[in-house]
């Protein structure tokens, strides 16, 4: 347990520690369940281990001898808790100064990773294929997650690991050489060309015996299969680039299966000489068993009896080759719920072969997605394509806009949508917890209300509104951390100013966790808090943001400001733009 990010809940674990003795690192500091109770709780539990006390003890023991300082005002015990009430206008200066004007003394965002790398395998489709809507969860959630761990001070290594080995490529080979390359050759050319390939098998079953020939080929570095095979993975690059340039993905590093084909003696021998690998059944496998000799789970298969390497070979090679090459203190793995049993096989092979580094590997599963609650086809009613999916959430999104905000010009329309619409679809796939199913239908993904990507831009577009409006018609200047605080005394906006000061400590929780939706569950509950507090002003004058007092006006903008600045670096984090108008 790490001490949180937010200053005053550290400074509540300190009093807690220095009335007991305990570190403050073991504690916990948590919200009561009700705010009348105070704006943090500890539990005196750890406490009450070391001291032999009952923690409802040590908590009235802690409680009647607080005194105030700078940060807390009050404490009480309820139970086995220290509840704290914060000095609220340093908390709101706290907060003020932080997002509107960072400082590294004072930094907006936890650095707990810094010194440390963290490799990311994220999206990584198969070359020749299209890049179908299932890919989307891997591609976002690994993009979140990098983009999570940046924001931690993590050196982030993203990874595309193309699959571009293996008999799939000889097939395509051997069609090529059956019935020509296809002209144009383009990614659904290649597609359309392996489908009937396959199909062509079922009626000829010597074409596989052509697949495994060609791949040989490849293998053994025939220049017209590598030529050729180097076209493919060109062409299916292109079309990949353009889907990750609209979604703003930038790869750190992408290479495919085929990089670690020299690898593969090295790989083989050394398991060979730790005695892990044997044949069975003609294949080369390693067992997984206890110290008994009984099968924990199926073996690692290496080789196949044809003496073709597999994807799992070539995974050890990538996995040594990422901590030889990164020193990674963790390397993750976004690839669907389904291949949970490989990466349990990986990972105990390499533990086996006595790398330490092997439990800094993990998995990092996901559900399913669907569109409707199904696989839905598109307009071509094959498998659905992602780059079709942006398009057609882009076209809905510009129609909602124009019917939203019809002062709009095309110009804007055509600038705001594909940042909605595509904002939209990323949204969607974040929000769900990571391993479970991401089901939606299109009229909740792109609703300007309720818990959708639209929902969070509308409301950042909304404080950018207000603080356009209150400097073009009132001549206010930019909002500023020297305001008067004492102001800000309503309980909604101290309601708004509690939850920007959990902002740092969700950003490390959601990376920790590897749950990017704990990231959107945050924005969504900051901007219920934003429009209860916004709202108020529509039955009272007094308490409209742009009320007609000068002070208490200029407060509440920096309050506006605030919230604006962590929608957007929220947004930024998920990979989400933040439109300035809606």
């Amino acid at each position: 347990m790490s001490s949180p990010a937010n200053p005053f809940a550290a400074a509540c674990a300190r009093a807690v520690a220095r009335a007991t003795g305990i570190d403050a690192d073991g504690l916990s500091v948590q919200s009561p369940p009700r705010p009348e109770l105070g704006d943090f709780a500890v539990a005196c539990f750890p406490a009450a281990r070391q001291l032999g006390l009952a923690p409802a003890a040590i908590a009235a023991r802690i409680a009647a001898g607080f005194e105030p300082d700078a940060w807390i005002a009050s404490a009480t015990a309820t139970g086995p808790f220290v509840n704290f009430r914060v000095q609220r206008a340093a908390m709101f200066h706290h907060l003020l100064d932080a997002t509107l004007r960072p400082r590294d003394d004072a930094p907006l965002l936890p650095r707990h990773g810094a010194g440390k790398t963290v490799c990311i395998d994220f999206s990584s489709p198969n070359i020749s294929k299209q890049l179908a809507y299932h890919h989307i969860r891997s591609t976002v959630i690994g993009h979140a997650l990098a983009n999570l761990y940046r924001a931690c001070a993590y050196r982030v290594v993203g990874i595309n690991h193309l699959g571009d080995w293996g008999t799939t490529h000889g097939m395509l080979l051997a069609a090529c050489a059956r019935w020509g390359e296809p002209q144009p050759l383009d990614i659904g050319a290649l597609n359309a060309l392996y489908v009937r390939f396959r199909e062509a098998i079922k009626t000829e079953p010597a074409l596989e015996e052509e697949a495994r020939a060609w791949f040989k080929r490849l293998e053994d570095g025939d220049l017209e299969a590598r030529a050729r095979w180097q076209r493919f993975r060109d062409v299916s690059w292109a079309e990949f680039d353009a889907v990750y340039q609209q979604l703003g993905i930038v790869f750190d590093e992408v290479r495919g299966e085929s990089a670690y084909e020299a690898d593969m003696p090295a790989v083989l021998a050394m398991l060979a000489d730790k005695g892990l690998s044997r044949v069975s059944q003609g294949a080369l496998v390693v067992p997984l068993e206890d110290a008994a000799g009984v099968e924990e789970m199926p073996p690692l298969l290496l080789k196949k009896g044809d003496g073709a390497t597999l994807y799992a070979t070539r995974d050890l090679a990538a996995a040594i080759y990422r901590w030889d090459s990164y020193g990674f203190e963790r390397s993750l793995y976004i690839v669907d719920r389904g291949q949970g049993l490989h990466f349990k096989q990986l990972f105990r092979v390499l533990a086996m072969a006595g790398y330490a580094w092997a439990g800094r590997c993990q998995h990092v599963p996901f559900g399913l997605v669907r569109i409707g609650g199904k696989k839905a086809g598109t307009r071509t009613g094959k498998v659905v394509l992602l780059r079709e999916v942006l398009a057609e959430a882009t076209e809905r999104a510009a129609a909602t806009i124009r019917d939203k905000s019809p002062g709009l010009d095309d110009v804007a329309v055509a600038a705001i949508a594909p940042v909605v619409g595509i904002g939209a679809i990323v949204f969607a796939n974040l929000f769900a917890a990571r391993e479970k199913d991401a089901d939606f239908e299109w009229e909740q993904v792109l609703s300007p209300q309720g818990d959708s990507g639209p929902y969070v831009q509308y409301a950042h577009a909304r404080c950018a509104s207000l603080l356009r409006k209150a400097m073009i018609e009132l001549g206010d200047p930019a909002p500023s951390p020297e305001v008067d605080c004492a102001l800000l005394s309503h309980d909604a906006e101290w309601t708004v100013a509690r939850r920007l000061g959990d902002f740092a400590d969700t950003v490390a929780r959601a990376a920790d966790g590897n749950d990017p939706h704990v990231l959107t569950h945050y924005l969504l509950d900051l901007c219920g808090d934003f429009s209860r507090w916004y709202t108020l002003g529509n039955g009272d004058p007094a308490l409209r943001v742009l009320c007609a007092e000068v002070a208490t006006r200029r407060a509440r903008l920096a309050l506006v400001a605030a919230v604006k600045e962590i929608l957007q670096i929220g947004l930024g984090i998920l990979g989400l733009g933040a439109p300035e108008a809606m």
